[in-house]
This record gives structure tokens, sequence and C-alpha cells, in this order.
């Protein structure tokens, strides 16, 4: 065992602990864990929001004299922070209004192009075996997989549809639907819980390595 000397390393572990105290009941060792984190994060953020947005984009264009325009945002932001004071709170309104405004316009097309077009092109899928106008060749394989994605996507579609009374194919359909929205959900949990537990792990590695040099990584 070859503890660490830095102390950097030092606190983070005792911070680490603490969190993990939590296993065994809430505790104000924990909550001061927590506090922190939230408090050095929003911290962290704000100060790198003002240094690589606001800054640069905002506060030189208009000392420099190179977009006066700039200072409508500026103040609008500025506004945002009368919701402290409770007989100005109402002036934040129009900076809000602004930003929800502007916002859902730019993102509009946006999410139309990402969300809507990009996806019906992704399932827009040959089913068979074929040559492809660039050269490439769909094998069985890909064919079959290609099927039952679109299978999978028709039928989760079929399942929201409520318009129409599920009974008979559209029962069976919808019901497919449904496995294949099982699986899907089964997979996104699966995925988020690794996803924790590597995290876990790169918490025990540190603890185990960095801090007790107990297991050398």
């Amino acid at each position: 065992m070859t503890l660490s000397t830095e102390w950097g390393v030092w606190i983070a572990a005792i911070l680490t602990l603490f969190i993990f105290s939590f296993l065994y009941k809430d505790n104000p060792l924990y909550k001061l864990a927590e506090h922190l984190f939230v408090g050095i994060s929003a911290g962290y953020y704000a100060v790198l929001q003002l240094w690589s947005v606001i800054w640069p984009n905002c506060v030189v264009p208009v000392v420099s004299g190179e977009d006066y325009w700039m200072v409508i945002p500026g103040v609008l932001g500025v506004l945002l922070f009368s919701r402290f004071v409770p007989p100005a709170a109402w002036v934040s309104r129009y900076s809000l209004a602004v930003i929800i405004g502007a916002f859902a316009g730019i993102k509009t097309t946006g999410h139309a192009q990402a969300d809507l077009v990009t996806q019906v092109q992704s399932t827009l899928l040959p089913i068979l075996p074929m040559t492809m106008g660039d050269g490439s060749i769909v094998t069985w394989p890909t064919a079959i997989n290609n099927f039952l994605f679109v299978l999978g996507l028709i039928t989760t579609l079929i399942f929201f549809f409520f318009s129409t009374e599920q009974k008979g194919g559209i029962k069976v359909a919808a019901r497919t639907g449904v496995w294949y929205l099982m699986v899907s959900f089964g997979a996104a949990y699966g995925f988020t819980v690794m996803a924790r537990i590597s995290l876990l792990i790169g918490r025990f590695q540190f603890l185990l390595d960095d801090w007790l040099g107990v297991v050398r990584f």
C-alpha cells in the first residue's frame, strides 16, 4: 500500500467516500458532498459560459465597436436577473419571450431536418438482396436485418395509432410493436445500468490505485 501524497487526491477520495456513505443511510456527510458537487458545478459552468460565450460574443464586439447590436441581447440577458427582485420580476418576461420565440424559430428547421427528414430517409432500406446504385451489394443478412427494422417501425407506429379499434390484423401488428418497444426499453435500461456501473468501477479504481495504491491498473 502506497498512500497518495497529493492533497487533491485526498479531497476527492474523502468526498467519494462521503457519497458512498449514502448506501448506509442519508447523512450529513453525503449532503455536504452533494451540495459541494452541485455548487462547484454551477459555479464552474457559470464562469465557463462567461468567458467562452458572453465575453467573446457580446462584450468584446461592443467594446471594440465591431457590433453595437450585441447590446440588445446583453440587456435582455441582464433583465433575466430581475427575477431576483420581486417588484421588477415581470421585466424578465420580455427576455423569456424573446428567448423562447427565437429558439423555437431557429430550432424548427433544424429539428425537422434531424428528427423527421433524416429518420424517414433512414427507414428507406432495401429488404431484398440487390445491388444498389452506388455499387454496394445488399446481402441476405443485411436484407433480413433491414426487414426486421422496417417491420418494427411500422408495427410500433400502428400501436400508437388510436383512431382505429385495434382488432384483427391491426391488433396483431400492435402487439408486435409492443414487443419491439419492450426490447428497445430493455436495451436502453441495460445501457444506462452499464454506464452507471462503469462510473462506479472508475471510482473504485481511483480509490484503490490513485489514493491507496493497493492495486495498480
